[in-house]
């Protein structure tokens, strides 16, 4: 029992620090929890995502992910051209405040919610790199501890999006002016921008 909540410690651990960092999806949640609009749905989806893609690393997916890099190639073009275009929206709503939501009540529709971030999530090869490849060859380190150790991972990857998710409300005062939403997605459009460059530039 106590190797397998020292294994569960190291995988939370490790878990956490490939997710907590300036990235698209989490830029994306940010800025949703900081509107209130479809939070639940979108920490939800981010944590089931996390957990089904770190549950294919320790069973051993990352191996066959590995021997076809062609895949990631794929998905690197498709989730590079998603992420440019996401940044020149952002960069518009910098460019237009009146179009900012500042009271914090949703406005978009769920199922734009959803979808946007179902492929911020699935069309970025960066997910699959940690999740999959790297959190999974971690795993296998862990011989019959690596369940445990995944589990650590998907409880860290849960924490976080709901941290992030639902604490991002307590900045809806700061972000109640208008030049405030304008700093926030013109950061959303550079972060966006620079990883679709790097996503198309590396896949190709």
């Amino acid at each position: 029992m106590r190797d397998a909540l020292f294994a569960a410690a190291a995988g939370f651990g490790t878990g956490l620090s490939l997710i907590v960092a300036i990235g698209a999806q989490n830029a994306f949640v940010l800025r949703q929890g900081i509107r209130r609009d479809g939070v639940l749905a979108v920490v939800a989806i981010c944590a089931l995502s996390d957990a089904a893609l770190i549950a294919l690393g320790v069973g051993g997916v990352g191996a066959v992910v590995a021997a076809y890099p062609r895949v990631l190639t794929i998905v690197g073009i498709i989730g590079g051209a998603f992420l440019l275009c996401y940044g020149f929206l952002a960069a518009r709503r910098a460019f237009r405040p009146s179009a900012m939501n500042v009271t914090g009540a949703p406005t978009g529709s769920a199922r734009r919610v959803v979808f946007t971030c179902l492929a911020l999530t699935w069309l970025n090869p960066h997910v699959y790199l940690d999740t999959v490849l790297l959190l999974g060859t971690v795993a296998a380190h862990r011989g019959d501890l690596r369940w445990a150790f995944g589990a650590g991972a998907t409880l860290a990857s849960l924490c976080w999006f709901a941290a992030l998710g639902f604490g991002a409300r307590l900045l809806t005062g700061f972000f109640a002016r208008p030049s405030s939403w304008r700093v926030l997605d013109g950061l959303v459009a550079a972060t966006m921008a620079a990883l679709g460059v790097s996503l198309v530039v590396g896949a190709t």
